[in-house]
């Protein structure tokens, strides 16, 4: 059982309509216009019978489209396709109807048949053959329709061949439709230069261009950026007395903008509005464009409160832009609020692809990736299928997090929806995997990419470098990018920052020079970042002059410093002692009016408090938070840390208290930095507050504040919780350095508990620890204190088992309360090792 569908489009259809063959079977589209859809139940006797209808006000016309369609129920099949009758035989005229009925070879096809044959064969086959043998070519209102069809199909050498063909013809009349169409497919080409000698050629043809032949051309130049020959086209159509359309001027105005010249751009929208062609919503979207591609992101906004005064509605594009630019500018509560205005039911522009694509990429520039992968689900949960940028976006987000596992289960869900990875998605991969400290697996990847017939760019190769330099791989490193100029790809100033960041971190002197010194044979000048880099990486290695060195080159070389520049000098300067000159480069730096950071901030009050000059270094931190730069728990920290060194532990204690109302949670080193403080105040109540504070917030005790503890539980008499304190930290005697070890049994041993001092050596002995001659001496000399002397020869027992060969002076210090207690068998065992032991 079969059936038929028979659609009749508009005479004059959108030239981007495809002609379809009648054997192919894309999907059913609803054709512009008006039209008219009848089915037909074929006989039973005829199961495949294909019936075609035309309506009109008029009746049916040659050269209308008409969408005819093919149903095969039985099967489950159908075709679809769209036809054009032409000017057939009856239509030609009578002197060659004669030789066309007279010849078996004339064939009287319709347009749609000769199209499809014209489709079916290579352009070097025998086209001319195929059209030599159409009566239809007699009529020359046949030619506008033919060249119109063939290039609604896109095939640009068919197209030409078949106007080549045409011009041959003896009824053949130019006319400004043909060459216009041909124009605006070579401009769908990006063959500017063609498409200008066919404007060229139709005038030697005596055929005048016409408006829209003008705006062809100027979209055609508009497209590859050649805005400069758009506007010389247009001065040409004001010259030949040929008034621009609204089209004209936003063919030109996008030509600009493509580009990044929005002050061009918006200089012609100016003279759009005096010549009295009024700006529509596409134009304001094309000035919007080029605001977006010149970076103007400020200014598009501000257009954009423009446009809403003038009563134009936005659109969806209008949107899309508004949001990339607010991302551009970091306002990305007002990026997403712009989003869900446009979710709202009800809304006049709904997201497409676009927009959900921006949307993941603000979440994840505020590393908020959750909200990332919410939006994508967003977009299947609205039925839009994601296309490989918002794949890309996703996959970004998760790389810069270093999060591979996820990265990866995204990577494999793009090639399962039928999308190709291109080299972002290769690279956005090898940077999780960079991230996560994975090198070998960012290889796997970088390797696959090349197996899979991509070529890697500067920016996988420069993510490969960061992956093998944040590992320490610094020769692997330097191997990457010897590779990457062997396979013809230019090393940027990205390469040598993520280099010298990696020389920085394996603190080698000379990779530094190494890597400044490729940088100027490749002529590459170096940037902020990278200076920035070098500078740091000076630093780690204690070269402080060649740092300071390199820093006045920097400002010789008019590349600004910003804050993290200062930062590293500052914080530098202070790891090194050179406190006064932190101070000159604090100076330095409120002279060039750079805006500090948290970081300055925290290394400047860390500078001051080292130099004992508390007073500044409350100034500077009350500078910063009148500055609007609100402290965080590193700032506090080091304002802490210096109220504590001068022992002022109320203030101490009040700064801890202001940071847990402004909601600033704190960490390790700031609680055991206050519980220092607290202790030298004899506050140990406080000490043991903040220590079930930091329980109820799940916050780590490190070493320095259990120890704390432990001495403020002392100070109170409560061995309970020094008990609980110690347990906790058995689990890190094995980190815990062997000083910090011996502070903590001679704490308690001088308290008097010697059980509980036994415990810590048993559970020091267990860790395996690095157990000294001073770890026992000290743990002897308080058993020997409180009389447990029998004990003391235990542990000395042990130290000879160990291989730690006790002194002579221990063995003797013991003998006395041998003699004392007449134990006659420890006696004679002390004097034997006592005269065995050379060690005094």
């Amino acid at each position: 059982m079969a059936g038929v569908i028979a659609t009749t489009c508009n005479s004059s259809p959108s030239p981007s309509a495809p002609s379809v063959p009648p054997n192919s079977s894309p999907s059913l589209a609803k054709p512009p216009g008006p039209q008219r859809t009848i089915w037909i139940k074929p006989s039973s006797r005829s199961p495949k019978k294909r019936l075609q209808h035309q309506y009109g006000k008029n009746g049916s016309r040659w050269d209308e489209r008409k969408l005819v369609g093919f149903v095969d129920y039985d099967k489950g099949e159908r075709r679809i396709a769209v036809e054009v009758a032409g000017a057939r035989k009856d239509d030609i005229p009578a002197r060659y109807r004669l030789r066309v009925e007279g010849s078996r070879w004339q064939k009287d096809w319709k347009l749609s048949e000769v199209i499809d044959q014209v489709m079916e064969l290579n352009h070097w086959e025998d086209i001319d053959g195929v059209l030599n043998r159409w009566a239809g070519r007699f009529a020359r209102k046949n030619f506008p329709l033919l060249i119109r069809e063939i290039s609604s199909t896109g095939s640009l050498v068919h197209a030409v061949h078949v106007f080549r063909w045409m011009k041959n013809q003896k009824n053949y009349c130019p006319q400004n439709d043909i060459y216009n169409l041909l124009i605006r497919l070579h401009a769908r080409h990006n063959l500017t230069d063609e498409a200008r000698g066919l404007f060229f050629e139709m005038q030697k043809w005596r055929c005048k261009p016409d408006t829209e032949t003008y705006n062809a051309v100027i979209n055609a130049h508009g497209r590859v950026g050649q805005w400069r020959w758009a506007i010389n086209i247009m001065e040409d159509m004001l010259r030949a007395a040929i008034p621009p359309s609204r089209s004209t001027y936003n063919n030109l105005i996008n030509a600009c903008g493509s580009g990044g010249h929005w002050k061009e751009a918006l200089e012609i929208c100016k003279k759009m509005t005096e010549n009295g062609v009024g700006p529509d919503l596409v134009t304001h979207n094309i000035v919007l464009s080029a605001f977006k591609k010149g970076a103007q992101y400020s200014k598009a906004l501000a257009y954009f409160d423009l446009m809403k005064e003038t009563n134009i509605c936005p659109d969806t594009v209008t949107l899309n832009i508004v949001i990339h630019c607010l991302v551009k500018l970091g306002q990305f509560g007002k990026a997403v609020a712009v989003f869900n205005s446009m979710k709202h039911k009800g809304a006049k522009c709904q997201p497409d692809i676009v927009t959900f694509t921006c949307i993941i990429h603000a979440y994840s520039l505020c590393g908020q990736i959750d909200n990332s992968k919410m939006v994508f689900d967003m977009i299947l949960a609205e039925g839009i299928k994601p296309n490989i940028v918002s794949y890309n976006a996703l996959l970004g987000a998760y790389a810069s997090n270093g999060m591979h596992e996820q990265a990866l289960g995204i990577f494999q869900l793009l090639k399962q929806d039928g999308l190709k990875p291109d080299v972002i998605s290769y690279t956005s991969l090898l940077s999780a995997y960079g991230r996560s400290g994975q090198p070998e697996k960012a290889r796997e990847v970088f390797e696959a990419m090349k197996k899979n017939s991509l070529k890697p760019n500067i920016v996988s190769y420069n993510a490969l470098i960061d992956a093998y330099g944040s590992s320490g791989l610094l020769g692997e490193a330097v191997e990457v990018l010897h590779a990457l100029e062997k396979d013809g790809v230019q090393a940027d100033i990205v390469s040598i920052s993520t280099l010298l960041a990696a020389c920085g971190r394996s603190e080698q002197l000379v990779n530094i020079d190494s890597v400044l010194s490729a940088a100027r044979s490749r002529g590459i000048k170096l940037n902020t970042v990278a200076y920035n880099s070098a500078i740091g990486g000076y630093i780690s290695i204690k070269e402080y002059d060649k740092a300071v060195s390199l820093y006045r080159t920097m400002r010789d070389n008019d590349v600004k410093p910003d804050s993290v520049t200062f930062n590293v000098l500052i914080n530098g300067s202070c790891k090194l002692g050179k406190y006064a000159e932190s101070t000159e480069f604090f100076n330095e730096m409120m002279d060039l009016k750079i805006p500090f950071s948290k970081e300055v901030y925290s290394s400047l009050i860390h500078s001051y408090s080292k130099q004992g000059e508390l007073t500044k270094a409350e100034s500077i931190f009350n500078m910063m938070k009148q500055s609007g730069c609100f402290p965080d728990v590193i700032t506090y920290t080091s304002i802490i840390h210096a109220h504590s060194n001068a022992g002022n532990w109320e203030k101490a204690w009040a700064l801890f208290v202001d940071m847990e109302e402004n909601d600033i949670q704190p960490d390790p080193i700031l609680c055991s930095s206050m519980m220092k403080a607290l202790n030298m105040g004899c506050q140990p109540e406080k000490v043991l507050q903040l220590a079930e504070m930091m329980k109820e917030k799940h916050i780590l005790l490190n070493s320095s504040a259990c120890f704390a503890v432990i001495y403020a539980c002392s100070m109170l008499r409560d061995w309970k919780a020094a008990t609980v304190a110690i347990e906790h930290m058995e689990a890190s005697f094995s980190s815990i350095s062997v000083g910090l070890l011996n502070q903590l049994l001679h704490f308690i041993g001088k308290s008097g508990k010697i059980e509980l001092m036994m415990k810590v050596y048993y559970k020091i002995q267990s860790s395996h620890s690095n157990v000294s001659m001073t770890t026992h001496s000290i743990l002897l000399r308080n058993l020997l204190a409180t009389g447990r002397w029998r004990m003391y020869v235990e542990v000395l027992q042990w130290m000879d088992d160990a291989g730690v060969q006790p002194t002579r002076n221990m063995y003797q210090s013991v003998l006395p309360y041998a003699w004392k207690e007449n134990s006659k068998e420890h006696v004679d065992l002390i004097q034997k090792k006592i005269c065995t032991t050379l060690i005094t």
